[in-house]
């Protein structure tokens, strides 16, 4: 089968590898019918973390289960699955405090998915049901869509509530999707680039700032109530000064739910003298997928899938990378099989 591998910086390609045996319990083998480029991913194609050479690389997908092992009961073969870039057994004190763990290696034809009667979500019906937008929305549900969600359960939005997003990729954007999902009355998107601006108020956003530094945080508090800042901040980007400016536009006892990839951790303590909430992580796609994200795909109320721009083959991963890479892309689709 086809597979995906990190050769080194600035250069993924296509190799034929064995397609995934089943070797355990709680197992299944997954054909893959999309999968995608994360933002994520892009930091070790620029060479800003390490990754290991001949490595499997993607973590997004959904597909169709093929085989399981003998004790999964809760997937069957055939089912249509979003399969989640983190898993968990769905019963235990992490998994129902939305912590996970994660798997690997889903920009390829086939995937081997552990544990698959806890980890993965089913879709009703098969893939030929539904248009390629609702596939690309679906698609979103393995991650971005799922992270920035968390990002706005993290930051506690509520119902009546100004938030404000910092970041205008693909997990910025569904930040947007999961602001309003929430209730936020005022959502105000940081936007530097006008075609994710143009996204983001078709998501929901009310207000685009698309100056910066200091210029932005002030543009950004003219928008609250009294200067003071926003209710619920979304941080998407992970770069320090992601942190500190979202602390600059908290109104005090605010909250920053975080799920950007961190470089590093701020050293400022400003958040400490407005009582400013700090927290987030990796999402724990399962739980929001089942709860809430897929019925509002299946419902129509929300289109994440608009977040793909560009859509490739796998024998043009290294072109979808680079359409990330160089922004010509908010987010690169990758159509592995047919319906």
């Amino acid at each position: 089968m086809k597979a995906a591998v990190f050769i080194e910086p600035g250069k993924v390609e296509i190799k034929e590898v064995p397609k995934p045996q089943i070797d355990g319990d709680n197992q299944a083998i997954i054909r893959i019918v999309r999968a995608s480029v994360c933002g994520s991913d892009l930091w070790w194609y620029r060479g800003i973390s390490e990754r290991q050479t001949d490595t499997f690389i993607g973590h997004e997908a959904i597909g169709v289960v093929e085989e399981t092992s003998a004790d999964v009961d809760n997937i069957q073969v055939g089912d249509f699955v979003v399969v989640p870039f983190t898993h968990g057994c769905g019963h235990c004190v992490a998994c129902l405090n939305r912590k996970s763990g994660d798997n690997g290696g889903y920009q390829a034809e086939y995937m081997k998915y552990e544990p698959a009667n806890s980890g993965l979500v089913k879709i009703p019906g098969k893939p030929e049901d539904y248009t390629d937008a609702q596939l690309a929305s679906f698609q979103t549900l393995s991650d971005v869509m799922a992270t920035g969600y968390h990002a706005a359960q993290n930051a506690e939005v509520e119902p009546g509530s100004t938030a404000a997003v910092i970041g205008d990729g693909a997990v910025g954007l569904c930040g947007v999707i999961g602001a309003k999902l929430l209730g936020a009355s005022k959502i105000i998107l940081l936007s530097h680039h006008e075609d994710c601006a143009e996204l983001g108020k078709a998501f929901g956003a009310t207000d685009i700032v698309d100056t910066r530094g200091d210029e932005a945080i002030q543009d950004v508090l003219k928008l609250t109530k009294e200067n003071a800042g926003a209710d619920a901040i979304l941080e998407c980007v992970g770069a320090t000064s992601a942190i500190e400016q979202a602390g600059q536009i908290a109104r005090p006892g605010a909250v920053i739910g975080r799920v950007g990839v961190p470089q590093s951790e701020p050293k400022s303590n400003q958040l400490f003298w407005k009582n400013v909430g700090l927290r987030g992580g990796i999402a724990s796609v399962i739980k929001p997928d089942k709860e809430v994200l897929l019925q509002a795909v299946l419902d129509g109320e929300i289109n994440p899938g608009q977040v793909f721009t560009k859509s490739f083959d796998l024998d043009h991963i290294e072109d979808a990378y680079e359409a990330m890479s160089n922004r010509q892309a908010i987010k690169a689709l990758l159509v592995i099989s047919d319906k």
